[in-house]
């Protein structure tokens, strides 16, 4: 007996949002190779500046669904971080890479004692450290970081949330010590001399989920046919980014003004591996 086919989806054009980060190309991908059709949708991609108009879009109905930090969408659901609103992780987007890069300074003196605390202290005041969300796995691993490392995040370092495509330019300007996001922005921050990555997120926790598409609750409850379509269009995007070949390329799409708007030979080499 066969299989029934899904059920058509109730919408077919989503509007998804997504930050611009290395770990959006499953949407991105989907978008440019049209994989939603055969599942029966179109996908319009709208970047956002920051995570915070992530939450609030995805509150408000702007956004059917978005590519957001796992912590994000928890955070929601208990009221943290934002209003509290009953949301849904539909699937995990991607594994692993995030980091944290210091300045080139403190990088040195943190590469010349092997010691995290030694090398913060040479700056003679409290470090200034940025993540990406209150709530984000960003802070998770930046303040586990700086405990097995002996530093304490509360008392230790004084931190901050930027936006993940701003961290350069404020390294760069001296406005920070460092930072913990995703790619490209440390290959950006070494390629212009801003800073050095100094740890990867695989080295805390290995194979950790980082990013997820979510959606609030009541949008999948009253589509979920639609619901179902776009998880299998983003599993078929996930797929075909499994080739190293096809991650090349999509380096490509990810460079393009309207997704990252950095040069693809500083996106493909941290998304290879």
């Amino acid at each position: 007996m066969k299989p029934s086919p899904p059920a058509a989806p109730e919408r077919a054009h989503l509007r998804l949002g997504f930050v611009a980060l290395s770990d959006a190309a499953p949407l991105i991908v989907a978008q440019h190779l049209n994989l939603g059709a055969r599942h029966g949708l179109t996908l319009e991609l709208c970047r956002q500046p920051s995570w915070a108009a992530v939450r609030d879009k995805l509150l408000s109905g702007e956004l059917d669904a978005a590519h957001a930090l796992y912590g994000l969408v928890c955070g929601l659901q208990v009221g943290i971080g934002g209003p509290q609103a009953d949301m849904a992780a539909l699937m995990v987007l991607n594994r692993n890479g995030q980091a944290i890069t210091f300045a080139r300074v403190l990088a040195d003196a943190y590469r010349a004692s092997g010691d995290v605390r030694a090398a913060l202290a040479t700056l003679g005041r409290k470090p200034l450290l940025a993540q990406t969300f209150p709530t984000g796995t960003h802070a998770m691993w930046l303040n586990h970081w700086l405990a097995s490392h002996g530093v304490d995040p509360l008392r230790d370092v004084r931190s901050v949330v930027i936006p993940p495509p701003e961290m350069v330019a404020a390294l760069a300007s001296g406005e920070l010590d460092g930072f913990c996001a995703g790619e490209p922005w440390h290959a950006v921050a070494e390629a212009c001399g801003a800073g050095r990555t100094v740890a990867v997120t695989s080295e805390i926790w290995p194979d950790h989920p980082e990013k997820v598409v979510a959606a609030r609750r009541d949008f999948v409850a009253l589509y979920p046919a639609t619901a179902r379509a776009l998880i299998r269009t983003l599993v078929d995007a996930c797929a075909w980014l499994d080739s190293a070949a096809n991650r090349r390329e999509a380096a490509d799409w990810l460079a393009s003004p309207d997704a990252l708007g950095v040069p693809a030979r500083l996106i493909a080499p941290r998304m290879l591996g």
